[in-house]
């Protein structure tokens, strides 16, 4: 398990994973999550949670996703009359967005449920899923031709 990944991921992980090495079919509990991610339903455990291991201003040359987050984070809290919470080292909470990644505390912007099927779900679907041929494309987009009528 990546340590950039969401408890959605996680979750998904342990279940897919305890469904295939009991031999049942998991088809019904990839396309039931996809549909509940996309509905916003698991919203909560969409969070990326990262730590910042130096201080902002030493971010130079290579800026993570977290450190943009922070940086963010600070700037908007400055706005609005707060102190600054990331400038030297902590954690971070943030959420990717349709405008981009988001600081938790400071979300403005629809979540970008693509983002979390294609970077999340997908990844952990298609380490183990071609062991009992199935493909989570498949399974997805099957399931939105469904609804195509």
């Amino acid at each position: 398990m990546r340590s950039d990944w969401t408890a959605l991921a996680k979750q998904f992980q342990t279940q897919l994973y305890g469904m295939v090495f009991k031999g049942e079919d998991p088809s019904d509990y990839i396309r039931a999550t996809v549909e509940k991610t996309r509905a916003g339903e698991m919203d909560e455990q969409l969070v990326y949670r990262k730590r910042l291991r130096r201080k902002l201003e030493q971010y130079v040359k290579k800026v993570p996703p977290q450190v943009h987050a922070a940086r963010l984070a600070d700037e908007l809290r400055q706005q609005q009359g707060l102190a600054p919470r990331y400038q030297n080292k902590g954690w971070i909470r943030y959420v990717i967005t349709l405008d981009g990644l988001e600081p938790v505390d400071h979300r403005q912007s629809p979540m970008d449920y693509q983002h979390y099927i294609d970077r999340q779900l997908k990844p952990v679907a298609d380490a183990i899923l071609p062991f009992i041929e199935l493909d989570f494309d498949s399974l997805v987009d099957g399931q939105l031709g469904l609804f195509d009528v």
